[in-house]
């Protein structure tokens, strides 16, 4: 099967890599090692599983495209990888056929890059680092500064329990078929010691969700129906807008 014959779903956000001096980078910046048990998430027609499977000791592949799952069985190169048809965010990595803690990797559609961080967010006890392309603007998002228009919910929730390193850039004209945008890959790793409790995540989140879900108006509107102290509302200020809290007073809030 041929990159330009594969019927890319539009639906699923197929965008494969076709440059190999640019694949050759990401296998080098992931540095995989015979220790390493790996997980990836999309990974297509193998392009990249064939430059990472060889050199770990256990690997499994989740790609949601039925047409992918053959293909990939019957590559020679990759007899031993575990594969699994399914949707990423249905799936735990406890219950994935590879040992954890895993190192993941992943082209991901980008309309799902959120939710993905989130699922990592939500797995944490499972994997150690994780390598994932996205859209460059998302990327760009994580590391924002609060008082800025690319701050919001994705880099507070983030920023609470995850570290991240921009790798590169990655331009379109690398894909079939191209994107209209650029990409970057992102190297997540947890942090030593969340900046907030994993029971309070939920919560965390939603209040976020919350106070960003219209990020014009003040926050005595938005979280109105929450119950925060009179001194937390006070401290913090209720008359500001979401993004120009820092992660630290959002927390607070929780």
């Amino acid at each position: 099967m041929k990159s330009n014959r594969h019927p890319f779903r539009k639906k699923w956000g197929q965008n494969f890599l076709t440059d190999s001096n640019l694949l050759d980078k990401i296998a080098r910046t992931i540095n995989p090692t015979l220790d390493d048990t790996i997980l990836e998430i999309g990974p297509g027609e193998g392009a990249l599983t064939e430059r990472i499977f060889p050199y770990v000791k256990a690997m499994a592949a989740i790609e949601i495209d039925p047409l992918l799952i053959e293909h990939l069985k019957n590559r020679p190169i990759l007899q031993g990888l575990s594969l699994v048809h399914g949707d990423i965010l249905l799936e735990d990595i406890e219950s994935l056929p590879v040992a954890n803690p895993v190192r993941v990797i992943g082209n991901i559609p980008y309309n799902i890059t959120t939710p993905i961080i989130f699922w990592l967010i939500e797995q944490l006890d499972f994997w150690d680092d994780a390598f994932i392309m996205m859209q460059k603007e998302v990327a760009e998002r994580l590391s924002a500064k609060h008082n800025t228009k690319a701050y919001g919910r994705l880099t507070v929730v983030t920023s609470a329990y995850l570290n991240f390193e921009y790798c590169f850039t990655i331009k379109p004209d690398v894909f079939i078929p191209k994107p209209k945008v650029d990409s970057a890959i992102v190297r997540f790793s947890k942090k030593k010691k969340p900046l907030i409790e994993d029971e309070k995540y939920i919560q965390f989140n939603k209040l976020v969700a919350t106070a960003f879900s219209q990020r014009r108006k003040m926050l005595r509107n938005t979280l109105k129906g929450w119950s925060i102290s009179d001194k937390i509302k006070e401290k913090i200020g209720f008359d500001r807008r979401p993004e120009s809290l820092t992660v630290e007073e959002f927390i607070s809030m929780v």
